[in-house]
């Protein structure tokens, strides 16, 4: 792929970068990249040697190559791969190998021959493992070397499986993965602790050997990982920095990937903007944090010495630009989340009419609602408004075995206690105790075991729900199905999902709907529940006046918290409320002291959303606003 000229907006990147508006645009132009290879290649009699990765990041890139050889001839019959990588120990028939992997996506799909298949062997005994990584190389270094190595990134900037510390001229060996890499693959695994500790990797060396390079990061979650690779300094602590050195390399990115480079995050560092309201906003913020001032108090020369000249000449001066952002910021605190009965609106993130609202709170997990809004989840029954809650998924896969067993103990000892027979309920135990012992690693739990699990989780949402006001008629479990078939099915449908959403809307016809906007949830359950809510929307919209005044705002806290800037409503929380909230969260007991799939935060969800709500109250307080004790955020979404 052609080399980018660096433009003035792109002087902080050290490496040539394209961002497209999407991760299956720019999937399907990699493809199309490695079509013209394999393609010119094979018109000189020539063979391809591709390197390939694993992981999510390539996925639509394989779909798109089967599509090209199915549909269109790509043949890949002169192909050669190598793969970056694989665990170790780990079974080529182990549902975590990436030779079941690349067989899934890509393999069984195309005409390669076997036996050019290379994937580094996880078999091996640990006695062997250098000399087949010496072979390894060899063998690549006898094809003249790879035509084109792909490349994902991990967040802790490895390329393959070249932690931290790895040296640029290393080669094919065995290497120690990095906490951060397993908990990451954590969700496959079954838990950190089964994930391998080992994994043989091509070494940075090797990857530089290869004639192109083309490393393709996804999603927010690689956009702080990617801004170091790109614009950091060259250091061991962030391997994927070393392609600074490359020949020809060129990073492929979507926009969320791209959203923290200079020029997507602070523009006016870069270039001359269009400064329309949301910018500057963004931008006084970011100006009051890095001069630590109090918005009120920022002056023309700390416009001018922070690269915001611009912004000075063409709205200034800054006391005008200053008090309309306060105002911006002032404006969307409210103690009124649905709203303040007769009270002037116009300056209000919620309407004040109806001045009771049909409130309808979505929980992906059953202890999303009180871990990320539970004081507004409060604040809105006090308030008189018809509060109802929804969780949609089981969330039965958070829960530990151990659990299971104690309830079930607990069931067996209450029906003794009353006279019930318990001999078909003794019997069900003893055989998932005897599943549970002999367990492997991310194994489907028998429906007997995911019964109790969702039992579970359902008894503590409804305590949690109760405790924060609500009528348990206004409580509803939607079980949605993808949940459960996505088990043993990637990617399962969610039409099914999309109709349960849809009528459960049409029944309530809401005023005001709140969905879990915290797509950083590594489970992926987040991100899927919220878009089959706005596909019920949007399918209801088309028909239902009353979905034209049915607003739609999204809450975050268990994973991560909006930034500053794109708060439209802020909750302040008192003490006491505070202290309310926790003791709503603590009604799910099995979710602690230590949740299942913590993901990058150890700390138990009620700390973090506390700690999170204290932290959205002092950056508030920092840029001159009320020092409120802690403070939920919301985001509107517009359709």
């Amino acid at each position: 792929m052609k080399r980018l000229n660096f433009l003035e907006e792109t002087r902080y990147e050290k490496l040539p970068v394209k961002v497209y508006t999407s991760e299956m645009e720019a999937s399907t132009e990699v493809a199309a990249h490695i079509s013209r290879i394999i393609k010119k290649n094979s018109e000189s009699g020539k063979n391809t040697k591709l390197g390939l990765a694993t992981g999510s990041t390539p996925i639509l890139l394989y779909k798109e190559l089967v599509r090209l050889h199915k549909k269109e001839g790509l043949s890949f019959k002169n192909v050669i791969s190598f793969n970056l990588d694989e665990y170790y120990p780990m079974s080529p028939d182990a549902s975590q190998s990436y030779v079941k992997f690349m067989n899934e996506h890509l393999f069984d799909h195309v005409d390669i021959p076997e036996e050019n298949i290379h994937i580094p062997d996880g078999t091996l005994p640990k006695s062997k493992i250098h000399e087949y990584c010496l072979s390894y190389e060899q063998k690549i270094n006898e094809l003249g070397g790879l035509d084109l190595q792909i490349l994902g990134i991990g967040r802790t900037g490895h390329i393959g499986f070249n932690e931290p510390g790895s040296a640029p001229n290393s080669g094919t060996r065995l290497v120690n993965l990095d906490d951060l890499t397993r908990r990451d693959a954590s969700r496959e695994f079954g838990g950190k602790e089964n994930v391998p500790t080992k994994a043989i990797t091509m070494g940075i060396g090797t990857i530089f050997k290869a004639k192109e390079i083309i490393l393709m990061a996804w999603s927010k979650k690689k956009a702080s990982i990617i801004k170091k690779a790109v614009e950091g300094r060259v250091s061991g602590s962030v391997p994927a920095t070393y392609l600074q050195h490359a020949e020809n390399v060129e990073i492929i990115l979507d926009k969320a990937a791209a959203s923290e480079l200079t020029r997507f995050d602070t523009p006016w560092l870069v270039k001359d903007c269009k400064w329309d309201k949301e910018l500057v906003k963004k931008a006084v913020i970011w100006l009051s944090e890095e001069v630590k001032k109090p918005i009120l108090k920022l002056m023309d020369e700390d416009y001018n010495n922070f690269g915001m000249a611009q912004l000075i000449t063409e709205k200034g001066p800054a006391y005008d630009i200053n008090i309309k952002v306060f105002n911006q910021l002032q404006h969307s605190i409210t103690g009124w989340p649905g709203g303040k009965p007769h009270a002037d609106d116009t300056q209000r993130p919620e309407r004040k009419e109806p001045s009771q609202k049909r409130s309808l709170i979505f929980a992906p997990h059953p202890d999303d609602d009180v871990v990320s809004m539970g004081g507004t989840f409060i604040r809105l029954i006090e308030q008189g408004h018809e509060v109802q809650v929804a969780y949609q998924t089981s969330g039965n896969t958070a829960v530990w075995d151990r659990d299971v067993l104690r309830y079930v103990e607990f069931a067996m000892d209450f029906n003794k206690s009353i006279g019930m027979d318990t001999d078909n309920l003794e019997v069900t135990y003893n055989e998932m105790r005897n599943f549970i012992e002999k367990k492997k690693p991310n194994q489907v739990d028998t429906q007997e075991i995911q019964n109790v699990k969702a039992f579970i989780r359902k008894s503590e949402a409804i305590a949690g729900a109760r405790f924060a006001g609500m009528k348990d008629e206004n409580i509803t479990f939607m079980n949605l199905p993808f949940y459960e078939v996505g088990k043993s099915v990637k990617n399962p449908s969610v039409e099914k999902d999309i109709e349960i959403t849809r009528k459960l809307l049409q029944k309530i016809k809401p005023q005001q709907i709140f969905a879990a906007g915290d797509f950083a949830d590594p489970h992926g359950t987040h991100i899927v529940c919220f878009n089959i809510i706005l596909q019920a929307l949007k399918r209801l919209r088309k028909k239902e006046e009353w979905t034209k005044d049915c607003w739609l705002w999204m809450y975050r806290g268990a994973w991560e918290e909006f930034p500053i800037h794109e708060i439209e409503m802020a909750v302040p929380l008192s003490p006491k409320e505070v202290e309310q909230k926790r003791l709503a969260i603590f009604q799910h007991q099995s979710q602690k002291d230590r949740p299942v799939f913590p993901g990058d935060d150890e700390r138990e969800f009620w700390l973090r959303a506390e700690e999170r709500n204290r932290e959205t109250a002092e950056a508030f307080h920092r840029l001159g606003l009320a020092n409120y004790e802690a403070m939920e955020a919301f985001v509107r979404w517009k359709f």
